[in-house]
């Protein structure tokens, strides 16, 4: 059975951002695109404002992930990711469910969930 081609763009979506390949991350995004980001009480709002802020490297730190699996259908995937942060010369790894509305081949929505939100306010705050 081949994967749902949903499962197939979040792949190629965290590809992109572990690359720094910020068209390929554009590719895969509705342009009114909502990205909620643990910790932020706001979602980033738009594919130009989402890559600019990965163009940038973030704030003042960097994010790899690793998926560890990936389902989808026709309106949602859900990744389970291991994400690596560096900042401030310091380390962090956490695990977090993300959970993609999709629509029309694009992510519209990003929700992310993790294992440690405390520890992940602490270490980006």
């Amino acid at each position: 059975m081949s994967e749902h081609p949903n499962a197939a763009l979040i792949r190629s979506a965290l590809d992109a951002i572990n690359s720094g390949d910020m068209q390929a991350l554009a590719n895969a995004m509705s342009d009114d695109l909502e990205w909620h980001e643990i910790g932020a009480t706001e979602p980033v709002r738009g594919k130009a404002a989402l890559t600019a802020r990965f163009a940038e490297g973030g704030p003042n730190f960097e994010i790899s992930a690793e998926l560890h699996d990936v389902v989808a259908n026709d309106d949602h995937a859900i990744a389970m990711v291991r994400a690596t942060a560096k900042r401030d010369g310091k380390t962090f790894t956490y695990r977090t469910a993300e959970i993609f509305h999709m629509k029309d081949g694009k992510i519209t929505e990003r929700w992310a969930f993790s294992d440690d939100t405390g520890a992940i306010n602490d270490f980006f705050g």
